[in-house]
């Protein structure tokens, strides 16, 4: 299993792209997320065929912003079958259908919609109104020999720690939105992270890394090379 982010900013830190990563999990290559910077680097680094599914933490635009042009390049430009997007709950995919009719016509031409359980070892965290009031979000956790945990956008890490400390022991990398503005309710202030660390190899994304106190013992995926795509 390898994860490799395509950008680790959050909705305004356009100099650092939309958080977003590609996950290599049981032979198959999952897209997290498709923000607006999204698509544009993936034509960039040459890796549109790679995917073959998308999984969304929630449907802001830094998360959402490219999907319906990524499904169009794979469709005109690449002229191959549909991506498969993974959803977690049938409210959900309506949702998801419901913002791709208004750019496509009809969604279903262009994307597969499968039923997360349909895909082994993904373990999903609803997360409902913990990063936006009233708006879906999930975490994720991937496991395979070693396991991968995702939150999205989570503003209360406890929801997330908590769910993995009832899991069987298994190495275990998260990767966790963060942000270094206690007023910022909607994402993760570090100093709630850090009565988790141990035991975990804890990745902060979706931030603003030129903003990172001293005393944040924290790794930032900005800064961790191989963990960029």
């Amino acid at each position: 299993m390898q994860i490799k982010f395509l950008g680790t900013g959050g909705a305004f830190d356009v100099d650092y792209l939309n958080s977003a990563a590609l996950l290599e999990f049981k032979d198959k290559t999952i897209l997290l997320d498709c923000g607006f910077t999204v698509y544009p680097t993936l034509v960039q680094k040459n890796l549109v065929s790679k995917i073959d599914y998308i999984l969304l933490t929630h449907l802001h635009n830094d998360h959402t912003g490219s999907l319906a042009s990524l499904l169009l390049h794979r469709h005109i430009i690449e002229k191959r079958d549909r991506l498969s997007l993974l959803y977690s709950s049938e409210q959900f995919r309506m949702q998801i259908q419901e913002l791709l009719e208004i750019q496509l016509k009809d969604s279903e031409k262009y994307v597969e919609f499968v039923p997360l359980d349909q895909f082994e070892g993904i373990r999903v965290i609803d997360t409902y109104g913990q990063h936006s009031e009233g708006m879906q979000s999930y975490a994720y956790i991937f496991d395979d020999n070693t396991r991968i945990a995702y939150s999205g956008d989570l503003a209360r890490p406890d929801v997330l720690f908590e769910r993995l400390e009832k899991l069987p022991q298994l190495p275990t990398c998260v990767f966790h939105d963060i942000t270094f503005d206690a007023e910022n309710t909607g994402h993760a202030y570090y100093k709630k992270l850090l009565p988790y660390l141990n035991g975990y190899k804890t990745y902060g994304y979706h931030c603003d890394p030129t903003k990172n106190p001293p005393d944040n013992p924290i790794r930032l995926v900005f800064y961790e090379k191989s963990l960029m795509a």
